[in-house]
């Protein structure tokens, strides 16, 4: 195909001075940050096309393609697997770890670190076969005393807290022989399935933290803070081998940079580019449009004034327009989401909650004055900075609240800091991030707004979530399951427990000495199929 033109801003609804600001303040930014195409609507969630034609991509004969160099947004937070936190650090260890079961880019879990699987009739009993002569990458075998250490980690067996609150539904982890293990529930959960990519490490790996160890397709290799992560291929792999030898993921923390990083070679690939960036590339990168599978939103801190009135949070939800945002930010496209559930869980997603909360300046100015701010307020959105689009996205948000005399201050900071202060710390008021899922299940999405729930970090507290949440856990039953999460799904909406925006678009530049970049409807990205082009 011809290369698309994604250079040139689609008009906004704002009002010619609001516009003419923003472009003052956005014209010097790339967009980074991504998330899902305007095909976001169909069922995976993701389109594997690239944008541009690979046929005439450069002749490659006298370089080396035995090394990629991928560009990622920011550091790793944890080495230790079931420790990370951040998104961008779980789609770097996809490649290193593996769970007994493993999503492929079409949504399936097939078996992995397990060469199959059984599930008893009422959904208590999880059976798993140890694939045969699968081993790590210190070259030692798999065991299924392996298994059982990994997933009593998880579960907290020794210490009585789960790393995963979905574990703590894990009753015992039981070891069948030497071939098989058992994973028992305390109740039924026809869902659990989706848990278990969760990483199989060595019980005898005394260091996690510091010498990562798993049976994926790469291995590590070393680890430089605020520099790279490098990875070389894992010969003794039990499936499909990766094609390129070793593979640097460089930290791109300054958004500005990526365009003549990419130009003069310093990294091959980047993933989450925006319109504009692509726009000042040359003719030597393939453009992959696909989707993030996130929920970009206006977080609020629903434990600090004023966002602790549901008023106000209704209030900000009437002003901001999601498709002016869009507009602006990724020429159009994205798909708007009105609670957070994002297109590629097709039968959760509810495209009808888009419209509980159309774009009405009086309403927001009615109910800011009942809830006591007639004259609005002040407040601060803190983004991280290495993520441009979601700055670029609290921007158009400060111009759009001003029509309700809202005042929003923007505070940009590192990616670190924003983990450490929003949201481990919750000390913030509003921040506008993406969440992704860490699963193909809804609980991965929905989990995180229960009371209690260590992720919680916007503190959204309501019994009547918790309630049905909790009668979603407790059925078997497919469809009332699925009633029960998009009852929470209404709740957050009607709640405003944040401020929806949309599934984002993602760019990912390939350099057409290699190809075969493929989109999953996960927050990874699999390196290994990425080979030469030539």
């Amino acid at each position: 195909m011809m290369r698309r033109s994604l250079g040139r801003k689609r008009g906004c609804s704002l009002l010619m001075v609001v516009l003419t600001a923003l472009t003052v303040a956005l014209s010097g930014c790339s967009s980074d940050k991504a998330g899902d195409s305007a095909n976001g609507s169909e069922s995976t969630g993701a389109s594997t096309e690239a944008v541009t034609s690979s046929a005439d991509s450069n002749a490659a004969s006298s370089e080396d393609l035995s090394k990629l160099i991928v560009g990622i947004p920011q550091d790793i937070d944890a080495l230790d697997p079931h420790y990370a936190e951040g998104a961008g650090t779980r789609e770097v260890l996809f490649n290193i770890f593996e769970g007994l079961v493993k999503a492929d880019e079409n949504g399936n879990l097939n078996p992995a670190v397990a060469s199959d699987y059984t599930i008893s009739d009422d959904s208590t009993v999880y059976t798993f076969t140890l694939r045969d002569g699968i081993k790590f990458h210190d070259g030692s075998l798999v065991t299924v005393e392996d298994i059982k250490y990994s997933l009593d980690r998880v579960r907290g067996a020794d210490s009585g807290e789960p790393l995963i609150k979905q574990f703590s539904k894990v009753d015992s982890v039981n070891v069948v022989d030497d071939s098989h293990v058992e994973v028992v529930l305390k109740e039924a959960d026809s869902d659990f399935l989706t848990q278990l990519t969760v990483a199989i490490i060595p019980a005898a790996n005394e260091n996690p933290d510091t010498n990562p160890i798993g049976t994926g397709p790469y291995k590590y290799v070393s680890n430089s803070p605020m520099e790279n992560f490098v990875v070389t291929r894992f010969d003794e792999y039990w499936g499909e081998k990766a094609y390129i030898q070793d593979v640097v993921f460089k930290i791109e923390s300054d958004s500005n940079r990526i365009v003549s990083d990419l130009e003069n070679g310093t990294i091959d690939m980047m993933a989450r580019l925006t319109s504009t960036q692509v726009s000042q590339l040359s003719d030597q990168f393939d453009v992959y449009e696909g989707t993030m599978n996130l929920v970009q939103a206006l977080y609020l801190n629903n434990a600090v004034e004023p966002f602790n009135d549901v008023r106000v949070r209704q209030a900000l939800c009437y002003a901001i327009n999601p498709q002016e945002i869009m507009d602006f930010v990724s020429d159009g496209a994205g798909v708007e989401v009105g609670s957070a559930m994002y297109p590629a869980f097709t039968k959760y997603y509810m495209e009808e909650l888009n419209d509980v909360y159309n774009p009405d300046v009086q309403k927001a100015k009615d109910l800011l004055a009942e809830a006591g701010y007639p004259d609005g307020f002040e407040f601060t959105i803190t983004v991280p900075s290495n993520y441009t689009q979601h700055v670029d996205t609290a921007q158009v948000i400060s111009e759009e609240l001003k029509e309700i005399g809202v005042t929003a201050n923007i505070q940009e900071i590192e990616w670190n800091s924003w983990v450490d202060d929003v949201y481990t710390g919750r000390q913030f008021e509003a921040t506008v991030v993406g969440v992704d899922a860490t699963t193909l299940a809804a609980s991965a999405m929905l989990s995180r707004y229960v009371s209690d729930s260590s992720k919680n970090f916007v503190n959204f507290s309501s019994a009547d979530y918790d309630a049905a949440y909790a009668s979603a856990q407790a059925t078997n039953d497919d469809a009332e399951k699925t009633k029960y999460y998009k009852e929470c799904e209404t709740i957050l909406a009607n709640e405003a427990a944040s401020v929806y925006i949309q599934d984002m678009p993602e760019y990912v530049v390939l350099n057409k000495k290699f190809t075969g970049y493929v989109f999953y409807p996960l927050y990874v990205q699999d390196i290994a199929k990425i080979r030469p082009a030539q």
